[in-house]
């Protein structure tokens, strides 16, 4: 399997954040069609399949996951 490029382009990234859904979304760049792939526990990464190159991250639950982060210290 080739390589994934991450986050080779820093200085570009978008977020969006579904309050309702508990979700939130970063793009590098603006939002684009790209391959999803779970990589476990809630998270997806979004890359371009031509490029190898990570486009996005979804992270599901990610109001929970700070507040157990923040209890468990």
């Amino acid at each position: 399997m080739e390589t994934i490029k991450i986050l080779e382009k820093k200085e570009n990234l978008n977020w969006d954040y579904d309050d309702e859904a508990d979700v939130l979304y970063i793009s590098v760049g603006e939002p684009k069609r790209a391959l999803g792939i779970d990589i476990g526990e809630g998270v997806i990464m979004r890359y371009m399949e031509d490029t190898s190159e990570l486009v996005g991250l979804t992270i599901i639950g990610i109001k929970e996951r700070f507040l157990r982060g923040v209890k468990a210290n």
